[in-house]
């Protein structure tokens, strides 16, 4: 996919470009993977982060349709049935893998006070994602 909004490379930090295809997560919204970020330093050593575009969680006059608590559990979905499955196609296995929903299109690391977001970093442990306090 040509991404319209290319993520900031700085120093070491590279990207792969999202796929266009839609994808279905167990709360019944869907996203789109807009980039998968690593080699950006990470707290726990080597991250891969995989940012996903997720309209949904936008803030609309009536509230979001999909809340932090619902999409914290998708976040925890895509962690284990979609980011682990590709781990062996990006490298080494990291120590961390960063799952972010983005109500639009953002650059890596640039602020957005006007965007909704929310985050969740994962260890892996014995082949699974183990929520990490972030």
């Amino acid at each position: 996919m040509t991404d319209p909004v290319q993520p900031v490379q700085a120093e070491g930090t590279q990207a792969l470009s999202g796929d266009p295809g839609e994808i279905a997560l167990p709360s019944g919204q869907v996203v789109t993977l807009q980039d998968v970020v690593w080699n950006a330093p990470g707290p726990a050593g080597l991250t891969l982060r995989f940012r996903f575009i997720a309209p949904a969680i936008a803030e609309t006059e009536t509230g979001a349709a999909v809340d932090f608590d619902t999409a914290a559990g998708d976040m925890a979905w895509l962690c284990q049935f979609y980011a682990l499955p590709r781990l062996s196609a990006l490298g080494p296995e990291p120590a961390q893998i960063i799952i972010s929903l983005s109500d639009r299109p953002l650059r890596f690391g640039e602020a957005a006070p006007d965007a909704v977001q929310f985050f969740e970093a994962y260890s892996l442990t014995d082949g699974r994602c183990t929520v990490e306090l972030f």
